[in-house]
């Protein structure tokens, strides 16, 4: 029986369209070791490591008369120099280049008709540096099946010897006949196949249609000289083109804001959002005239024996938490965002940050694809954006003996939502990657500006000089110098810092 497609990552292959391409990605910056870092040695890296993710030499093959959902096959003409590209920018390439383009590169759809995923080796960036730009179509990412390639390319160690290249052998396509009797039998020894595959294709004609009426209103807006308003700055109708910006911070100024005010590192990342937030709506002169707060949905790591668990034991799912944009205290905004945290961590099943960065290899790209997932599932309910907090290990990694001096997530937008933000902290620094809709918030670089600001103010509340939050306003989803004093936490974290908890 061949490994068929979940009618879930039917619905997520159904969303994808020239204007929302559902695919991750990551941006990582190496700095060359003693023997350089080139394209070849990308190329023979990935060679060598692919054979842990078999899913990246497969493609989909659709069943003929839609009588089950398509399956995964072995790619004959895999190419994986097709897969693995060269670029450059004009030496000496400087961050506002290399944002540029990765922009551009994520904008694109995938292929379809081969295996659904692209590397590219970005070279020409000052001081020699390179950088590795990789997406993978949400579909290819489970956590269960199969993990992000990037998770398995880099070492703990410069020095690791080559494993070689594999003996695959790509197996024989089925033909158009067995997929049929393949289709036919599955749906009679389980009906629940069979139901399942008609619910996926209801749901992809439905959205179909549901993509034709909208780009019909939009034509009627376009010709009435109109365009829709969007119900909040930061959701409206996407079009075909991104912007990315990149943040790089110190995890040292998280831990101290955390230790003052008795928090997480997660919540003042989120804390630090809202702040963002709420500077650039100002700088838009929208005044927070009726936006008091704003709906994030937050991928969360739990534990949870009776819901199906990844492949790293845990179990990702949406937390809803409410960014009060309308605050205007730093310290307040924090116990806010921290108190929408409290019955999250009282359930018991919160996954402590050093679980989630003690993970083999560099789990937070496999997080990040999981948490664009759960976004996806959770746009029924309703929410303004997304942002995945996904903590990293503390200790330098290397990629064919050279080392990784920064990595930003690079989310997919929802249809519908023009911002989204990814967040990854590793070796001593927190990266946030913001993707934005590229006409609908033209300033993204004005929101990065204000990710640093926000962050500073934070850090101001948590100088000696300045006074501690009131006590009153700590016992709500924040242990008292009391509590902490005598031992006691919130249920689910971890007995020493970090206490950041997040995808």
């Amino acid at each position: 029986m061949r490994d068929r497609l979940r009618s879930r990552d039917l619905a997520f292959l159904a969303t994808d369209s020239p204007a929302t391409p559902m695919h991750n990605a990551t941006l990582e910056i190496f700095e060359p070791g003693p023997r350089g870092f080139e394209y070849s040695h990308v190329l023979e890296l990935i060679a060598e490591r692919i054979s842990y993710v078999p899913r990246y030499r497969q493609r989909l093959q659709a069943v003929p008369g839609r009588l089950a959902n398509p399956v995964w096959v072995d790619d004959e003409e895999f190419d994986l120099s097709y897969h693995v590209r060269r670029s450059a920018l004009p030496r000496p390439g400087n961050e506002d280049q290399l944002r540029e383009l990765t922009a551009r590169i994520v904008s694109r759809s995938l292929d379809r008709t081969r295996p659904l995923w692209e590397v590219y080796v970005i070279e020409g960036l000052a001081e020699g540096r390179v950088a590795i730009l990789a997406k993978s179509h949400q579909i290819l990412v489970d956590g269960v099946e199969t993990v992000d390639l990037g998770q398995v390319m880099l070492d703990v160690n410069p020095d690791q010897e080559p494993l070689g290249l594999d003996e695959w052998r790509p197996a024989r396509a089925p033909t158009p006949a067995s997929l049929i009797a393949s289709a036919v039998r599955e749906s009679l020894e389980r009906p629940s196949t069979l139901v399942s595959t008609a619910r996926g294709n209801v749901g992809a004609l439905l959205r179909t249609a549901d993509a034709a009426r909208t780009r019909a209103t939009h034509v009627a807006g376009a010709l009435a000289n109109r365009r829709p308003a969007p119900d909040t700055p930061v959701t409206g109708s996407l079009s075909q083109q991104r912007r990315v910006v990149t943040i790089a911070t110190d995890l040292a100024d998280y831990r101290q804001v955390r230790r003052v005010h008795g928090t997480s590192v997660n919540d003042v990342v989120l804390a630090t959002v809202t702040g963002a937030l709420r500077a650039w709506l100002m700088t838009r002169d929208e005044a927070l005239h009726g936006i008091k707060r704003l709906k994030a949905v937050v991928p969360m790591s739990v534990i949870d024996d009776e819901l199906e668990a990844t492949s790293m034991g845990t179990q990702v799912t949406g937390h809803e938490v409410y960014l009060p944009v309308g605050e205007p205290s730093a310290v307040v905004r924090l116990l806010q965002v921290s108190y929408g945290f409290h019955n999250h961590r009282e359930t018991g099943r919160a996954v402590a940050a050093q679980r989630l960065a003690g993970i083999a290899g560099f789990a937070p790209t496999t997080f990040h694809a999981l948490g664009s997932r759960v976004a996806a599932a959770e746009l029924r309910r309703g929410f303004h954006l997304s942002v995945t907090n996904v903590p990293g290990p503390q200790f330098p990694l290397y990629a064919a003996g050279a080392r990784m001096l920064e990595s930003y997530p690079v989310h997919p937008l929802q249809p519908g939502h023009a911002l989204a933000i990814g967040v990854t902290s590793y070796d001593g620094k927190v990266f946030y990657g913001l993707t934005v809709d590229r006409d609908l918030v033209p300033d993204a670089d004005v929101l990065g500006q204000c990710v640093v600001e926000a962050l500073e103010e934070l850090k101001e509340s948590a100088s000696d000089s300045r006074p501690r939050a009131p006590r009153g306003r700590r016992r709500t989803g924040s242990p008292t110098r009391r509590d902490r004093k005598e031992g006691s936490r919130p249920a689910g974290t971890p007995p020493a810092s970090p206490r950041e908890e997040s995808t």
